[in-house]
């Protein structure tokens, strides 16, 4: 009974800001002067049409963070991927430990990768560069990656690698033949929310870039700053067209991401 009462109001916690962001984007705003509160104003896509004067290079900053977030994505995964393998692998008495270590990780504040990453870019000359943010995002979101699938592969038995190394196969054989097929629902959905972190992400791109490189989250704060007026209108129609590519991922692919698991694996572990 209580998960009954419960869900609802989660649901409407969550659903009720963006609801209001949508119908403001439409041109539906609450006329506060009646009780109680009306939305009131013709339903209008005027305010879509304004996105690109507010903000002239929306657009392009919405390709930028597209890109950005998929090559941090494919990144962050693919380097995991391997990570994740030799660990799940590898039979010592502290892996359990080591494991956990990754979780801590991903868990840290993201404030806590910034100064030490925005010194390494700035050692290596990529700071404000596109390759300076995918690099960056990637190495936030990595810890998160080996964590989750290390649990995927610890699950695998060893068995069939084993065979295929009798058969003379090598490493990359193996895992491009054999363990990537197993876990590739698992590889893929850590893959969709890893993209949809690095999408969110405002704190690194906005140490890291001073402007020649701009994603949608540093652009949408610029709606809110004392320098300019805030028009709600269109900046909330911005904000819905943000929402679209995550929206129109997590619609696609939402039974793919039930692969996605928080729970690490130690079988065979020794000590």
């Amino acid at each position: 009974m209580t998960r009954i009462i419960l869900l609802p109001l989660a649901l409407a916690a969550f659903l009720l800001p963006l609801a209001w962001t949508a119908l403001a984007a439409f041109g539906l705003l609450p006329d506060n002067s009646t009780r109680p509160p009306s939305w009131t104003g013709p339903l209008t896509l005027q305010h879509f049409s304004e996105i690109g004067v507010a903000e002239p290079t929306f657009w392009q900053e919405l390709a930028t963070s597209t890109a950005i977030a998929a090559c941090a994505a494919a990144l962050a995964v693919g380097v995991s991927f391997l990570s994740a393998y030799g660990l799940a692998r590898s039979y010592f008495s502290s892996r359990r430990m080591l494991t956990q270590g990754f979780l801590v990780l991903a868990s840290l504040p993201v404030m806590a990768y910034v100064i030490p990453l925005s010194d390494v870019m700035r050692r290596v000359h990529l700071v404000d560069t596109f390759a300076g943010v995918v690099l960056a995002e990637a190495a936030v979101t990595a810890p998160l990656a080996v964590f989750v699938l290390q649990g995927a592969l610890a699950q695998l038995s060893p068995e069939w690698e084993e065979a295929a190394v009798l058969d003379g196969a090598g490493l990359f054989r193996v895992l491009g033949l054999v363990v990537f097929p197993l876990v590739a629902p698992s590889v893929a959905a850590t893959a969709i929310v890893l993209f949809v972190i690095d999408w969110n992400m405002l704190l690194v791109p906005l140490v890291l870039t001073s402007g020649e490189v701009k994603t949608v989250p540093v652009a949408m704060s610029d709606f809110f700053t004392f320098e300019r007026e805030l028009d709600w209108p269109t900046a909330a129609a911005a904000l819905i067209v943000s929402l679209a590519p995550l929206a129109l991922i997590v619609a696609l692919f939402h039974r793919l991401l039930e692969r996605f698991r928080l729970d690490a694996r130690y079988e065979r572990d020794i000590g």
